[in-house]
């Protein structure tokens, strides 16, 4: 299984290039909110959120728009998500993103464009 992970033991300073790289890969905008990783402020120490590719997104799609892919890889089916949102509401990690301004939901499909973006060279996509 492919997945974006963040490295054992290394440290995040927060500076939001790896959520700048995501919004803009998507949406062409820096916009956290529409980014599908999340710095998040764990015991006092920044720590990046991102998808552990659990499928819960996918079981609470109605449309069948979430199916993993031959790397299980979650990935939305643009032409069958009808934005509906239900898998932004099932995330337990709050990593779906449903933009009021677009008509489709968009998550983490381990691209590693976040990971190019970090200074700190703290995220990597990995076979697991």
């Amino acid at each position: 299984m492919k997945k974006l992970t963040v490295k054992k033991g290394a440290t995040c300073m927060a500076c939001l290039e790896c959520v700048r790289a995501c919004s803009n890969a998507f949406y062409k905008e820096f916009d956290p909110g529409k980014s599908c990783i999340q710095i998040v402020d764990r015991k006092g120490a920044a720590k990046p959120m991102t998808c552990v590719q659990c499928g819960k997104c996918a079981a609470a799609c109605e449309h069948g728009a979430i199916t993993q892919n031959a790397k299980g890889v979650y990935v939305v089916n643009k032409k069958l998500c009808v934005g509906c949102g239900k898998c932004a509401e099932a995330c337990p990690f709050g990593l779906m993103v449903k933009a009021e301004t677009a008509p489709t939901a968009s998550k983490c499909i381990a691209c590693g464009i976040c990971a190019k973006a970090c200074p700190m060279e703290i995220l990597e996509v990995v076979e697991k």
